[in-house]
């Protein structure tokens, strides 16, 4: 048993609901790991600002995970944002340093850290991504961002997100931007010219786990194909893809990573992977 003090440093995630969220286990098994004086819990939060104000207050509160849906509000109430997060209208971390609140999101960077310790380049890449909500700000950004990308195509039926999304990637990154409404025709298309295929709708997630986005047939052998949906571990379009020979990313690499990245920002610490690995997959399992 952990025993805590008034040197022990507090992380929280707030969300609402919050009572399912697996980061409590994820963190605090890594603290343990390392033998760290931190302790981890989840709260459940209806006024942001309150909740950031109290933060701000408390010495030791030195990280906060945010979760849905307050990760627009939280960005009106820190102190700094990077430009990128800005941009995508959401963080997912806070940090607190010296009573000063900074921002910023891990979902697009743990999203690109997934493709990259699969061994997957997005350098010189088509990359279609499947979806224009929250999640897809965030990793289409990411992608957009990165120096070598050779395009990023956009589909989902909702027109107006769609275009809007697209409008601001155009306008905040150097990436070229293709975006269409879904539709059988255009999603065959873009599946036909794509080297990596990211899904990024809860189209697929537990309880309806037998629904797919894309038909098995426009699968090629040669893509990637990479489903941020982590609840089952492995999709319909998953399962789809993997059998026309495509390699396949689950989404329980984004989710862990970026709960990675949030481990080093709030501790300093490297985080021990396979120990926060080992207790999320048993959570996942149960």
């Amino acid at each position: 048993m952990r025993t805590i003090t008034t040197k022990t440093q507090l992380c929280a995630v707030i969300g609402n609901p919050v009572g399912h969220s697996m980061s409590p286990a994820i963190h605090n098994a890594g603290y343990d790991a390392l033998d760290l004086d931190f302790v981890y819990i989840a709260c459940q939060v209806e006024d942001v600002p309150a909740a950031l104000n109290g933060m701000r207050a408390l010495s030791n509160f030195r990280g906060m995970s945010v979760t849905i849906p307050h990760k627009i509000a939280a960005m009106d109430c820190v102190d700094e944002v990077a430009e990128v997060d800005r941009a995508i209208g959401s963080i997912n971390t806070i940090i607190h340093d010296g009573g000063k609140l900074i921002g910023m999101g891990t979902d697009g960077p743990g999203a690109l850290k997934a493709l990259n310790d699969a061994g997957v380049s997005v350098s010189g890449s088509r990359v279609l991504m499947l979806g224009a909500g929250g999640a897809s700000r965030a990793v289409g950004f990411t992608m957009a961002m990165h120096p070598g990308l050779r395009e990023l195509a956009l589909l989902d039926i909702n027109e107006p997100m769609l275009r809007g999304l697209a409008a601001d990637l155009r306008a905040g990154t150097p990436a070229a931007i293709v975006d269409e409404v879904m539709t059988p025709d255009t999603l065959a298309d873009a599946m036909s010219r794509a080297d990596i295929v990211i899904h990024c709708t809860p189209i697929g997630m537990y309880p309806k786990v037998d629904a797919s986005l894309v038909p098995a047939e426009l699968f090629r052998a040669d893509q990637v194909v990479f489903d941020i949906v982590y609840t089952p571990l492995e999709t319909r379009l998953l399962a789809d893809a993997r059998s026309r020979g495509c390699r396949i990313i689950q989404g329980v690499e984004m989710f862990l990573n970026q709960a990675v990245l949030q481990f080093e920002y709030f501790t300093g610490f490297s985080a021990p992977v396979e120990a926060m690995r080992r207790v999320l997959m048993e959570n996942l399992q149960k």
